[in-house]
């Protein structure tokens, strides 16, 4: 059994304000989003005009709100129609990546359609990054000491400080590595081959469907849900409707355009 290294989520406190690691891990990955893809731009020689620091500040909207939304509807939605107000209370937690992807689709859409930029070509440079915001995010919830695994007996078993006193699995750790690292690799290698528009985006939503329907079977199912169907978890349901949407696009990615070339097409 390891020891849980019990690492003070808040960085500074400074009277009411205070700077958490998990927020941070938030801006890194943001941060490191924006200069890769503006890299990826760069370095493709892509004749896109368009304004960064606009498309990521609605790109922010998006996800804030998508998660946001996508918890209190899929996860929690009895309590928070009983307690409306406590939607807007994002500092205790709750928040849904499902929720958060599908609010960035959309805002992105909106924003890239008024700007008469292709959506699927600009969604293989973003999708790319993702993995670095969601490894890092893993790591937030294991210093926040939250979403921890399953009860093991296996060598690497924690003993969470809200868990109770038997080891559990580190699955923020597993995901930090399989839905950051290994799936950052992947599509990183992998993002200068010629693919038609959208495959690369196609590819991020088939991989993470898999990654994460994986890892939930080492990770404690959410307490306010349980096991829906008495063996799978609400994050595998919505990782095998996330799996089936990037089978479908990628079917309409190959049948309805040309292999992608280096330039930006409107």
């Amino acid at each position: 059994m390891l020891n849980y290294p019990n690492i003070n989520p808040t960085i500074i406190k400074l009277g009411p304000i205070q700077i958490h690691w998990y927020g941070v891990m938030y801006i890194l990955g943001i941060m490191a989003s924006y200069f890769l893809v503006k890299y990826q731009i760069r370095k493709k020689g892509l004749d896109i005009e368009i304004n960064l620091d606009n498309l990521f500040l609605f790109l922010i909207i998006g996800l804030i709100i998508g998660a946001r939304l996508g918890y209190v509807i899929l996860y929690n939605l009895p309590f928070y129609l009983s307690h409306p107000v406590k939607l807007f209370y994002v500092w205790e937690g709750g928040m849904s990546f499902h929720g958060g992807l599908i609010g960035i689709v959309f805002s992105s859409l909106i924003y890239l359609r008024k700007h008469r930029v292709n959506f699927l070509e600009f969604a293989d440079l973003i999708i790319v990054t993702a993995p670095i915001g969601l490894g890092l995010g893993r790591l937030g919830n294991f210093i926040n000491a939250e979403l921890y695994g399953r009860a093991t007996n296996l060598p690497w078993g924690m003993i969470f400080p809200s868990g109770g006193d038997i080891p559990r699995h580190p699955s923020q750790l597993y995901q930090f590595f399989l839905e950051g690292i290994l799936l950052f690799t992947i599509l990183w290698w992998i993002k200068d081959r010629p693919f038609k528009k959208g495959t690369i985006f196609c590819l991020f939503l088939f991989l993470y469907s898999i990654f994460r329907f994986f890892i939930e079977f080492f990770r404690e199912p959410d307490p306010q849900l349980g096991l829906i169907f008495s063996f799978m978890t609400m994050g595998q349901i919505l990782s095998i409707l996330m799996g089936i949407g990037g089978l479908v696009l990628f079917y309409f990615v190959r049948v309805q355009q040309p292999a992608s070339g280096p330039a930006s097409s409107p």
